[in-house]
């Protein structure tokens, strides 16, 4: 009960956070209040909604995914050069979830059945897959790519909404209630909290951290192939360094890194922050150069922030389970 009440206040806290974040940067310069602009702030948060969304489920389980933006930016090179011979959307599409399926179960096998640690194994599987990246592009921009296909990020629903973060957001509901709802979905956060407590009662841990990283390949293969769309084109380093930004997002709302804690729906709104860091600092007249210096500021911040809280909330666990005994012994 205590985690629950204590994941619902994250939630609303991080949702709190972004409201004020918006109303700030509006009182500092309000053409930032525009609809068009706040629109924009979700439209452009997309794929690293899918991104944040996928590493939740790995952070969930205790582990961690460092490999996410090379994921990312393989499935995109090869998606994009697809099209741009003429292949179809389908097989572009299916090219860049299998690229993500691969590199889930690489990386989900080797950390849950060989236990090797998880921020070892993926930052040399990161490392792998952009020396693959640059012999893939022999070093050189995927670009021309169909006019039809890039088009499809520009669709909008309800005036200002894209197509693509409408469905994002349905996604992330319906996960959302799956993780809470669900035996299965449950068994993530029941991994991450007590591996051998998950064991004991019957849960098939290793399997657990194996679906987790193919959740969470699958997913950053499928933003691939969404940035290309939005962006038009494709560099090597396409990616580079996005799995900070969507680390980030999740300790913002609320996942934790030692794993047992969080929803999807608090990485998806940690994901718009993050997100619209950019945005923000052009709009209050900064340099977008800060950007990664300020993400990597606010991780630092929320990592500390994060350890302080669940030292209390240790805290608090032992003190209400020593007030039990202490009622038993008086014969309360």
């Amino acid at each position: 009960m205590l985690k629950k009440s204590i994941g619902k206040f994250v939630e609303l806290r991080s949702l709190a956070c972004l409201i004020g974040m918006l109303l700030i940067v509006g009182v500092i310069n309000p053409e930032f209040l525009s609809i068009t602009s706040v629109m924009n702030c979700f439209n452009d948060s997309v794929v690293f909604t899918l991104l944040s969304v996928g590493i939740a489920f790995v952070i969930f389980t205790g582990e961690i995914d460092v490999s996410v933006g090379m994921t990312l930016g393989l499935s995109a090179a090869v998606s994009s050069s697809l099209l741009r011979d003429g292949f179809s959307l389908p097989a572009a599409v299916i090219a860049a979830v299998v690229i993500g399926l691969i590199v889930g179960l690489v990386n989900g096998y080797l950390v849950a059945y060989r236990h090797i640690a998880s921020l070892i194994l993926t930052l040399a599987t990161n490392g792998i897959g952009r020396g693959l990246i640059y012999v893939y592009t022999k070093g050189s921009w995927v670009e021309n790519l169909p006019a039809d296909f890039t088009a499809y990020s520009q669709m909008k629903i309800f005036s200002e909404l894209t197509t693509f973060y409408l469905l994002a957001v349905l996604l992330v509901f319906v996960l959302d209630l799956l993780v809470k709802k669900t035996k299965r979905g449950r068994q993530f956060i029941a991994v991450g909290d007590n591996y051998n407590g998950a064991l004991l009662v019957g849960i098939k841990a290793a399997r657990i951290k194996l679906l987790a990283y193919v959740l969470c390949g699958v997913f950053a293969a499928v933003a691939g192939v969404i940035y290309s769309s939005r962006i038009g084109f494709i560099t090597p380093l396409a990616g580079n360094a996005y799995e900070m930004k969507a680390i980030a997002a999740c300790v913002i709302g609320g996942v934790s890194l030692i794993g047992g804690q969080g929803s999807v729906l608090g990485a998806a709104i940690g994901a718009v922050i993050m997100s619209s860091v950019n945005r923000i600092l052009v709009f209050i007249g900064l340099s977008s150069n800060f950007d990664n210096t300020i993400t990597g500021i606010l991780l630092i911040s929320l990592v500390v922030i994060d350890a302080l809280l669940q030292k209390r909330e240790a805290f608090k666990l032992k003190r209400y389970k020593f007030m039990l005994q202490e009622n038993k012994k008086e014969g309360r």
